[in-house]
């Protein structure tokens, strides 16, 4: 079985689709003799930035030495991307220049799968509902952590956090929480207060929680005013000491594909491949949650920081012409990617794939980009390869309707297509081409734009 296939066990429980809750994931660990109960390990909730956050914080504690286990969802191009062991600082230098370095292997993949199916189905002969196609994932990573006896795991929730999966670890180093938002409110609540109170169901007895700031989060003042209260008031039913972090007043630079920012006052600035100054705010929440484990040293920050990659957000494969794939699914996504735009091509008109699932806010994202003045000159409206994407035609539709048919939009049902299409554009006209509104688009054509940009680039050297 390769790494880029998802074993057949897990793509037939897809059928059972979201069921929130943790009787059954409480069950299957238990059968499985509850491999969670020895990991230390940090717990990430939040609407947008989770996995920015967790590579953040497995990098630093791979620079420190530590072998670090992270799990995050969901996967771009293959299936093991979502459990990978970074071995200290070695193996941190590896991942650095090699992006499969320590996923989980075929062989292990299927032994494991074949494990807790086995324990799937003895829960199902004894009157459990079968586990969900996450709860099954997540047992299986929480073995292979077990077996190789990491030092410390990173722990991304899927949904939520108060009945996630992940949500069966007792007792953390620290909780997280990123940047909350208004999505996934058929599940987690329709008002910010609900789905603020779900994320905080992870918070645990006398484990720090490290939070971002409201203040800093894309909210309204009142809503950001809302989520401080829920957060503070339900550490304190806890027992749970909280830090709201804020990143201050940064200086952020852009050059050769990375980001410089100045933080807490430090003679020496921060580099990142992650960009934007919502990926500065995501530093911050990093390195206050390091910091609650013994033995991190702030050149071990500084070198993880520096080292850290997360493919599809906001990542630049090309500068001649710039070429920029960003996942951003909902309005707050938008909004930082806005921003970014703003600061690395203020002054360009620009060219645009976008692809959307029907399920998103997909207009107040396309109400972002008119509000922010960001200029398209022709946009290609693609179909995703997933069941819950928005036809491409609907979505050119809407596109020329919010623009008052002010921007060339054409649909394409074929994404890659569609992406050749506007990249030979942009090697002619020299205008940057940014690809955005879900990541099954950025995972469905990532493996063609890096073929494209570094052909071109070859060619030009």
């Amino acid at each position: 079985m390769s790494e880029n296939k998802t074993p057949e066990f897990l793509t037939e429980a897809l059928k059972f689709g979201i069921n929130l809750g943790l009787d059954r994931m409480e069950k299957l660990t238990s059968l499985l003799g509850d491999p969670q109960k020895d990991l230390k390990a940090v717990h990430v909730a939040g609407t947008n930035g989770k996995g920015s956050v967790c590579t953040y914080i497995a990098s630093v504690l791979a620079a420190s030495g530590k072998k670090v286990g992270i799990f995050t969802s969901p996967f771009l191009e293959r299936f093991s991307e979502r459990m990978r062991i970074i071995d200290g600082r070695e193996g941190l230098d590896r991942l650095f220049s090699d992006e499969t370095y320590g996923e989980i292997g075929s062989s292990d993949l299927e032994r494991l799968s074949e494990k807790v199916r086995e324990a799937s189905d003895r829960m199902v002969s004894e009157g459990f509902e079968h586990p969900t196609e996450f709860e099954l994932v997540t047992a299986i990573c929480f073995l292979w952590f077990a077996e190789n006896d990491i030092d410390v795991a990173v722990l991304e929730t899927g949904l939520g956090g108060r009945l996630d999966s992940t949500n069966v670890i007792s007792s953390p180093l620290c909780t997280v929480i990123t940047s909350i938002g208004y999505d996934h409110q058929d599940r987690l609540g329709s008002t910010i207060a609900e789905i603020a109170s779900e994320k905080a169901g992870i918070f645990k007895t006398d484990c720090p929680v490290i939070a971002q700031d409201p203040s800093e989060m894309i909210l309204s003042e009142e809503d950001a005013f809302t989520v401080r209260n829920v957060l503070s008031e339900k550490a304190i039913v806890c027992g749970a000491p909280i830090t709201f972090v804020t990143s201050g007043d940064t200086d952020v630079r852009y050059e050769d594909g990375k980001m410089c920012f100045s933080y807490e006052n430090d003679p020496n600035p921060y580099t990142s491949y992650l960009l934007g100054e919502h990926q500065v705010r995501n530093a911050a929440v990093a390195i206050a949650a390091v910091r609650t484990i013994p033995g991190i040293f702030q050149e071990d920050i500084f070198y993880g920081i520096s080292r850290a990659k997360w493919k599809g957000r906001a990542e630049i494969l090309s500068t001649d012409p710039l070429v920029l794939l960003d996942g951003g699914h909902n309005v707050q996504c938008a909004e930082s990617l806005a921003s970014l735009i703003k600061d690395i091509a203020p002054h360009e008109p620009l060219r645009a794939v976008i692809g959307v699932m029907k399920d998103k806010d997909y207009e107040g994202m396309l109400k972002v980009y008119l509000d922010k003045e960001i200029r398209f000159t022709d946009i290609i409206a693609v179909k995703v390869d997933n069941p819950r994407s928005l036809e491409s035609t609907e979505l050119c539709d809407t596109i020329s309707f919010m623009y008052n048919n002010r921007v060339d939009v054409e649909a394409v049902d074929d994404a890659v297509y569609a992406f050749r299409k506007a990249y030979i554009r942009s090697v002619n006209d020299k205008l940057p081409l940014i690809v955005t509104g879900s990541l099954y688009l950025i995972g469905q054509i990532r493996e063609e734009a890096i073929r494209c940009t570094t052909t071109n680039s070859m060619l030009q050297g």
